[in-house]
């Protein structure tokens, strides 16, 4: 073979190898990048369920805050309506000692009178 051959397999095979050497490179730059995604994410995760954590607790604090709050109004509005009812008895009491016949409940009155409910 002559020098010239030589050397332009030579340049050839080189070129060759720069090509694969080239995508390897390239290949394993990849390969890198999606580790460090892979990891960034995997320390991002504690740090995202804390705050998901965080998040949720004060949801649940205000619900239950709300939910505090309407059992009070629930149990000031049963103790309303008892009172009203007790007075509302002895005032129709009162009526008819006096010969007065009191008007007729309304149907829901007398729905709850009949069902307990």
């Amino acid at each position: 073979m002559t020098p010239a051959v030589v050397a332009v397999i030579g340049s050839l095979l080189t070129l060759i190898g720069i090509v694969f050497t080239a995508r390897a490179t390239t290949k394993a730059a990849q390969a890198t990048a999606r580790a460090n995604e892979a990891a960034a994410q995997a320390q991002a995760e504690p740090s995202q369920r804390a705050a998901d954590l965080a998040a949720f607790k004060t949801i649940r604090e205000d619900m239950q805050h709300e939910i505090d709050e309407l059992r009070t109004e629930t149990r000031s509005l049963r103790s309303l309506v008892r009172a009203f009812a007790s007075y509302v008895h002895a005032l129709t009491g009162q009526m008819r000692e006096q010969g007065i016949e009191p008007p007729a409940p309304p149907d829901r009155i007398d729905e709850y009178n009949r069902t307990g409910v």
